[in-house]
């Protein structure tokens, strides 16, 4: 099965941008060549591009608070396992923790570090990150891969109560959601979203093997699914047939 997700606000739209950023960092960085060390340098990058948004830090602080109040109302239910209650609102008092005492913004300790910000400032050249261009660099990427690891990882710790608090706030949110199974009649499926909810994210599954694509559109009342398939040449058409597939609106 192949899982896409749909943001249906800016906010979550920036918390999947940067899950997707930290899911390629960690694979990046377990990596010994330097030309993938070169790449997990540039994600920690878009990483504080993305996160220098200067609400993004209270935002979130804000939404572990509500989801806190949130669980705790839970206590006492019979239908609850204290247990797990307890575990999930430990993980979120230390993912708040985390963020709160990052001080700035995500990253922001790292823009004291000329030698990073001279990188940073030509990585975006095409190939402005050569050896006559940055000598320094290139020499860097010529060290053992254990101590270029290293440095990454005490580059991006600084990003890790971020990474913490996303984890959390999205798993969260991904649970709150039911999948079921609907049919895309004649590759097309609608569906009406009740008034008095917020839904904040779509999931969807397709198995593999159908090969389609979806275009997904939504907004505070509706839902709109397309499949499509790819050509030969990459471009998409609308597919006719009766598809079934997983569909979970996590509010």
């Amino acid at each position: 099965m192949i899982l896409y997700e749909y943001p249906f606000n800016e906010s979550i739209r920036t918390m999947l941008r940067l899950e997707h950023l930290f899911d390629r960092l960690g694979q990046l960085i377990e990596r010994d060549a330097p030309v993938d060390h070169h790449y997990a340098l540039a994600t920690i990058f878009e990483v504080m591009d993305v996160a220098s948004r200067a609400d993004l830090k209270s935002d979130l602080l804000k939404d572990l608070e509500r989801q806190k109040v949130q669980l705790n109302g839970y206590r006492g239910n019979p239908s609850i396992s204290e247990a797990a209650l307890e575990a999930v609102l430990a993980r979120v008092d230390q993912a708040f923790s985390g963020l709160n005492q990052l001080p700035g913004k995500a990253g922001a300790v790292l823009t004291g570090n000329e030698w990073l910000m001279s990188i940073r400032s030509r990585i975006s050249i095409p190939g402005g990150t050569c050896e006559f261009d940055l000598p320094g660099y290139y020499a860097w990427q010529k060290h053992e891969p254990q101590r270029r690891r290293a440095d990454l990882l005490h580059w991006a710790s600084s990003l890790m109560p971020l990474a913490q608090a996303l984890s959390v706030l999205l798993g969260l949110l991904r649970d709150s959601g039911v999948p079921h199974k609907v049919v895309a009649t004649g590759g097309q499926f609608q569906q009406s979203l009740p008034q008095g909810r917020i839904y904040h994210l779509l999931r969807l599954r397709l198995p593999q093997t159908h090969d389609f694509v979806p275009e997904i559109s939504g907004h505070r009342l509706m839902v709109s699914i397309r499949l499509m398939r790819q050509d030969a040449e990459g471009r998409l058409k609308a597919s006719i047939e009766d598809t079934s597939f997983e569909l979970t609106l996590c509010a």
